[in-house]
């Protein structure tokens, strides 16, 4: 059995672990600070989540646009906030990354994701 040398399993390590991390240049906010700025018309609220999710709960106000068609314009203007959530922050926190990519710059991920609702 063939083993990797030790440079390729921290090389894999790296990137494994660097995914995990928030995105540079993203706000995280906590659920309760959602909830005090839910209503703002000036924020674009994304769902990144599954469309069946979506509809077994989902937050008012929110749009769905599940993760892998986040790929896509969807209307979404680069010069608004853009509020991303996701079943466990994960996912949204991934989103984050896609729209960083596409030049969107106010990006706000909810920490905890749906899990923390309540």
């Amino acid at each position: 059995m063939d083993y990797l040398p030790y440079g390729l399993w921290a090389i894999l390590l790296f990137f494994i672990i660097r995914r995990m991390f928030p995105v540079k240049g993203v706000k995280h906010i906590t659920v309760a600070e959602l909830k005090e700025n839910l209503h703002d018309k000036n924020k674009q609220y994304i769902d990144v989540r599954t469309s069946a999710e979506f509809k077994g709960r989902n937050i008012k106000g929110f749009k769905n646009i599940p993760l892998h068609l986040l790929y896509e314009a969807h209307g979404l203007l680069k010069e608004k906030k853009v509020v991303l959530i996701c079943q466990s922050g994960m996912r949204s926190n991934k989103a984050s990354k896609v729209l960083k990519k596409q030049g969107f710059k106010k990006i706000t991920n909810v920490k905890g994701g749906m899990n923390a609702w309540s």
